[in-house]
C-alpha cells in the first residue's frame, strides 16, 4: 500500500509539473503585453518598462517559470492587479462554495443513480426497469441549463407568484449563517447537477451490476440460501461499484475545478463564475490559479478512486 502511495504520488506531481509548463507556455511565452494592458492606452514607454521589472516579466524565461513554480509549491499563486489582492484570497473565496456544490450535488447523485442502477438490474425488463431506463434518458439528454433555467421558473418565479418563497432566485449564504439558509440556497443548484449527472450513474450501476450478478460467485451464494437481499448489496454492489468510483473521482475532481453553467445560472460566485469573469478580462493570474487548482482537484480525486479499488474489490491488490 505504502509503495503504491508513493508512486501515485510521485506520478501526480508529474502530472502537476507537466500541466504547470504548459500554463507558463500558454500564458507567460504566448505572445501578450501585460503590462501595457495594465498601464493603459496612455502609458509612456518608461511606465510600461517600470511594470515589466516590477512584474519580473523582463527576466529570461527560465527565471520567470523557476519564480513561478516556486511561488506556487509555497502556496503563493500571483499577485492580482485588477483587483489589488493576491489570488489565493480570491481562490478561498470562492472555493468554498464550488466545494459546497460540489459535494451535496456528488452525494445525491451517488445515491440516487446508484439505487435506481440497483433496482433495474434486479428488476430487468420490468416496468421498473424501462421507466428507469426512459427517465435517465431524458435527463441523460437534457443540457444543464435547460433543467437549471426550467427550476428556476417552477420552483422559484411561480411558486413565488403563488405566495410560497421556499427557493431564492440565486446567490449564496455561508454555512456560518446557518443550515437552513444554506441548503435553501443549494438545493436547486444540487439537483440541477445532481439529475443529470444520477442518469449517467444509473445506466452505468445497471450495467455493472447485471454483469456481477451472472459470475459464479453470486450463484454459489445464492445457492447456500442467502438472502436475496444480501446477495445483492453485500456481495454483487460492492464488485459493481468499481466502475462507478472511477466516474466519480473524474467527476468530483472536475466540479471541484468549478461548475460554470450553473454557477452562473444560479448566481453563485464560485471558481466557475470567477473563472469566465478572470477570463473576460484577461487576468492570467486569476485564470492560472483557477487551473491549477481544478488540476490539484483531479489528480487527488484519481488517487482516491485507486484507493478504494482495493477496499470494493478484493480481487484488486494495490501493488
Amino acid at each position: 500500500m505504502l509503495r503504491f502511495l508513493v508512486v501515485r504520488t510521485l506520478t501526480g506531481l508529474f502530472v502537476l509539473w507537466v500541466i504547470s509548463v504548459a500554463v507558463f507556455v500558454l500564458f507567460f511565452v504566448a505572445p501578450s503585453n501585460v503590462a501595457h494592458t495594465l498601464a493603459g492606452r496612455q502609458a509612456t514607454p518608461e511606465t510600461i518598462a517600470l511594470i515589466n521589472h516590477r512584474l519580473g516579466l523582463d527576466r529570461p524565461l527560465w527565471r520567470q517559470y523557476l519564480d513561478f513554480l516556486t511561488n506556487a509549491l509555497h502556496g503563493d499563486l500571483g499577485y492580482d492587479y485588477y483587483h489589488q489582492q493576491p489570488v489565493t484570497t480570491i481562490i478561498g473565496q470562492a472555493f468554498p462554495i464550488t466545494f459546497s456544490l460540489a459535494i451535496g450535488a456528488a452525494i445525491i447523485w451517488l445515491v440516487l443513480g446508484v439505487y435506481n442502477g440497483v433496482v433495474s438490474a434486479t428488476h430487468p425488463r420490468s416496468l421498473r426497469d424501462r421507466s428507469l431506463t426512459v427517465t435517465s434518458l431524458v435527463f441523460y439528454s437534457m443540457p444543464s441549463f435547460v433543467l437549471g433555467l426550467g427550476a428556476l421558473y417552477f420552483l422559484y418565479y411561480k411558486l413565488t407568484l403563488s405566495g410560497h418563497t421556499w427557493f431564492p432566485a440565486g446567490g449564496y449564504a455561508p454555512l456560518s449563517e446557518g443550515i437552513g439558509p444554506w441548503t435553501r440556497h443549494l438545493i436547486l443548484p444540487w439537483l440541477t447537477i445532481a439529475l443529470v449527472s444520477a442518469a449517467t450513474y444509473t445506466r452505468l450501476s445497471r450495467a455493472s451490476m447485471l454483469d456481477v450478478l451472472g459470475e459464479d460467485y453470486i450463484r454459489t451464494a445464492e445457492a447456500k440460501g442467502l438472502g436475496q437481499r444480501r446477495v445483492t448489496y453485500r456481495h454483487a454492489l460492492r464488485s459493481a461499484l468499481t466502475p462507478v468510483v472511477t466516474q466519480f473521482g473524474i467527476d468530483l475532481g472536475q466540479l471541484v475545478g468549478g461548475v460554470v453553467i450553473t454557477e452562473q445560472i444560479f448566481s453563485l460566485p464560485g471558481l466557475g463564475k470567477t473563472a469566465v469573469n478572470a477570463i473576460t478580462q484577461q487576468d492570467l493570474p486569476v485564470i492560472i490559479g483557477i487551473v491549477l487548482v481544478a488540476s490539484t482537484a483531479v489528480v487527488l480525486a484519481n488517487i482516491l478512486v485507486d484507493l478504494c479499488y482495493a477496499f470494493l474489490d478484493p480481487r484488486v491488490r494495490l501493488t
